[in-house]
């Protein structure tokens, strides 16, 4: 069993960094936990969206 996290700035960029990855690997996925953490930098806001992937390599 493994693991592969990923962490994009925005939602789209995770959406894509998670869809390339399954496209690409030949694996059973056993589950996917998603979060997003919201900070503030003086008035701005700063979203990190994240998602970590587990499964079992095929090959």
């Amino acid at each position: 069993m493994k693991v592969k996290v990923f962490d994009e700035n925005h939602e789209k960029d995770l959406e894509e960094s998670v869809n390339n990855f399954l496209s690409s690997t030949n694996c059973d996925i056993i589950d996917i936990k998603y979060q997003v953490a919201i900070s503030l930098f003086g008035e701005e806001q700063i979203y990190c969206f994240s998602a970590m992937i587990i499964y079992i390599n095929k090959e």
